[in-house]
């Protein structure tokens, strides 16, 4: 793989935020539900993944930042050449004329190249031989890929919660609880879900992408519903039912109550992340019946000389 920070189009130094900005923006034009005839999408989205997993990696970034493994998380120059290395050159060991190795540090394990080469054996704590012992333990195999999930939730979902079944790469489904705080890019780690490789398999990475709806609106933590009422309800007052996010209730609407005039219900928004929960606000809108007779023979005799509605506004 390309240089990941060159993949993701962001400078080296780069912080946390940055890349994840840059990852979301390429994960929404790259995904392969968005470019279904386009193979190379598909296999550039998989690279940006991986660079994306790198770089948020705090232990890998910086490991590849000196140089010790590449771009694909594997261990680079086992013999010491490389970054770090005095003039280009192998780095300080032994050896004769100018030849020496390293085995200290983060160097790869010889210690089954000099056991074919010297007879040795390996033995706790490293590799033995004539020599009088060199050599670490292994380093660890490198997993398998990640692999990118898009899971669409529904708007009342996410709101309250509702368990989510996604269906994986391998055919198998899984029932996924969504966290409190969740949000459109919320994303959720799935340990082990992801592509098997010698050390074992990547992990699912699912993006959340929470769908509009037809007449809920998120403000932060809180839902907004515009509410139609007649007018009736907003001179009179009374109950009049609602829809939330979690069913229906019954909201008391004052008498006297104008278009705009906003309620409140409280603990039916979004869960937040601290346990606690945002509100609904129900905006009351009038809807008056259009050719109504009777109500325009009832304006028409009405005497409302002593309210101006205007009067606030000057002019």
């Amino acid at each position: 793989m390309a240089d990941p920070y060159a993949t993701l189009g962001v400078a080296r130094g780069a912080s946390e935020a940055e890349i994840k900005k840059a990852y979301r923006t390429l994960a929404k034009e790259l995904h392969p539900d968005r470019n279904k005839d386009n193979p190379k999408a598909a296999e550039r989205f998989s690279q940006v993944t991986q660079a994306y997993d790198l770089l948020t990696d705090k232990d890998k970034r910086a490991r590849f930042d000196r140089g010790e493994i590449d771009a694909d998380g594997n261990p680079t120059s086992p013999f010491g050449y490389g970054a770090g290395s005095a003039g280009g050159g192998p780095r300080g060991g032994f050896g004769q004329g100018g030849a020496q190795f390293d085995f200290g540090g983060d160097a790869a394990d010889l210690g089954d190249v000099f056991a074919d080469l010297f007879g040795g054996r390996q033995q706790s704590g490293g590799f033995r031989s004539g020599f009088g012992g060199f050599g670490r333990k292994s380093q660890p195999q490198p997993k398998g890929a990640n692999v990118a999930y898009r899971l669409r939730v529904p708007f009342v979902d996410a709101a309250s919660l509702a368990t989510q079944r996604i269906t994986l790469a391998d055919g198998k489904t899984i029932d996924l609880k969504l966290p409190a705080g969740v949000e459109d890019g919320t994303q959720m780690r799935l340990t082990g879900k992801g592509q098997q490789g010698p050390g074992g398999a990547g992990d699912g990475i699912v993006t959340i992408e929470v769908q509009p709806h037809a007449f809920f609106t998120r403000d932060g933590d809180n839902v907004r519903l515009d509410l139609p009422i007649s007018l009736k309800e907003a001179v009179l007052g009374g109950k009049v039912r609602v829809p939330t996010v979690e069913g229906a209730v019954m909201l008391s609407v004052p008498a006297g109550s104008s278009s705009g005039k906003t309620l409140r219900l409280k603990g039916r928004g979004f869960h937040k992340k601290d346990g606690t929960r945002g509100d609904q606000l129900v905006t009351l809108m009038v809807d008056l019946p259009a050719n109504n007779d009777a109500l325009r023979d009832f304006v028409r005799d009405w005497d409302d000389k002593g309210h101006d509605p205007r009067a606030d506004m000057g002019g």
